[in-house]
């Protein structure tokens, strides 16, 4: 069953019961901003009730509030991509140019918490996630090197990978690598599963694309398994989100996919535009910001992103 919203392409698709518990039968799909260039990396900091994100090309980090609208955060960002916060609520980013993750004190001052691993620089970190012990994960694929429309052509030094880092930084250590491109990353509510995009090798005929899930060791350091949990269709997954009841929500090509905590599909928020990235935020934790190619969407669901920082 799909059930049309206000703005054209947009709708909620149902394909599991368990659906009908996510959503809001009267509240649409808004658009919030739009005439981007290419949209990533939203992020909620609840105690300014405002959300920032990148818009990559134009190398700017932007800030959405309810009362102000658009304004700019950084700019220049360092053609910034996946974002977050940790446990002491400074933003973490990803960053194309300088091949680095960097944190913004809390005095504005910016500290370069890696760039380099297993004795070569960094690709370019996509996106990234903080655990609650303070440690930060992230991927390191290469899309962010292969044009300058992102931050610059620049050689890979390395195969793609994904990474745990100590909450100050250091060396970041290699926690699976054999990922052809890995994307975005969550959580499970428990922390007891990592989810990570593979969204594949750039120019492949029949590239890997699936969402695989990996168990995090009871150190809480490294990781086991890592089996394809879930395969989106049309296109890839890009960035997702956790609720806290367990399931995905996931930046697809036609809008947001909502998969279970048993990898079942339960339903889709049909968007007009690819949706590369997304988070919860606002009161209660329960708004969906969707980074969605040139523009800036929002859903109020009936649901709560998992716990973070």
């Amino acid at each position: 069953m799909t059930i049309a919203m206000g703005d054209p392409g947009a709708g909620l698709e149902r394909l599991d019961p368990r659906f009908d518990g996510l959503v809001l039968f009267n509240a649409g799909l808004e658009r919030l901003a739009d005439g981007f260039r290419w949209l990533e990396g939203p992020v909620w900091f609840g105690d300014h009730q405002c959300l920032l994100f990148n818009d990559i090309p134009s190398n700017r980090t932007l800030r959405w509030s309810e009362r102000h609208g658009v304004t700019p955060f950084l700019d220049p960002s360092g053609f910034a991509n996946g974002q977050t916060r940790d446990r002491q609520g400074r933003l973490i980013q990803c960053q194309h140019q300088s091949r680095s993750l960097s944190r913004r004190e809390h005095d504005g001052r910016t500290t370069v918490l890696a760039s380099d691993a297993r004795g070569h620089r960094l690709n370019a970190p996509n996106d990234v996630v903080v655990k609650r012990d303070g440690s930060i994960w992230f991927s390191d694929p290469l899309y962010g090197l292969l044009n300058d429309y992102e931050g610059g052509r620049q050689q890979s030094e390395q195969p793609p990978a994904l990474y745990r880092l100590e909450p100050d930084g250091g060396t970041p250590e290699a926690v699976a690598t054999d990922f052809d491109g890995p994307n975005g990353l969550a959580f499970s509510p428990d922390e007891q599963w990592l989810y990570v995009a593979e969204s594949g090798a750039p120019g492949v005929a029949a590239p890997r694309q699936h969402i695989r899930r990996f168990r995090v060791n009871d150190d809480g350091r490294g990781l086991s398994g890592g089996d394809i949990f879930h395969t989106i269709h049309p296109g890839w997954a890009d960035g997702f989100r956790v609720d806290e009841h367990g399931n995905l929500w996931c930046g697809a090509a036609d809008g947001v996919h909502v998969i279970g905590p048993d990898g079942v599909l339960l339903g889709k928020v049909l968007v007009p535009q690819r949706v590369s990235n997304l988070c919860f935020g606002d009161r209660h934790h329960s708004r969906l910001f969707l980074c969605a190619a040139t523009t800036l969407y929002a859903l109020f669901t009936n649901t709560r992103g998992a716990a973070g920082p």
